[in-house]
């Protein structure tokens, strides 16, 4: 039996500003986890947003 994709929740858009060298970190750091471990873009940003709520308690 094949699983059945559920559909995507709604997105919303998130702006950050954060200075040049902390946002090419960032970039970098996702594009690594994307072609390790073989995730969408969209997945990891959601991880590092859950992982940053869930610390600060929030």
């Amino acid at each position: 039996m094949a699983d059945k994709e559920l559909p995507a929740p709604e997105l919303a858009e998130i702006k950050l500003y954060v200075e040049d060298h902390l946002y090419r970190a960032f970039q970098r750091c996702v594009w690594i986890l994307v072609n390790e471990t073989g995730r969408d873009q969209l997945e990891i940003m959601h991880e590092v947003v859950h992982d940053f709520l869930v610390k600060h308690e929030c």
